[in-house]
């Protein structure tokens, strides 16, 4: 989808990640499994909204890049 990357945290993600390979591709954040919550997910794809965060939009990006920055 235009305008958005994986998040840039990558421990984060990788818990995201470890969450899909449990779950067979399926978005971890979701109760149900099935079509529809295929990574990325119908709702993402319809909407832009990724509730685990694994995609995020630019904006989000930069932000969370500055946030990282100040960590180290």
């Amino acid at each position: 989808m235009k305008n958005y990357r994986i998040n840039p945290d990558k421990k984060y993600v990788a818990t995201i990640i470890e969450g899909l390979e449990r779950k067979n591709g399926h978005c971890p954040c979701r109760v149900n499994v099935d079509d529809t919550t295929l990574c990325p997910c119908d709702e993402f794809i319809e909407t832009g909204v990724c509730k685990c965060k694994l995609y995020i939009s630019f904006e989000e990006v930069e932000k969370k890049l500055k946030k990282l920055e100040n960590k180290d």
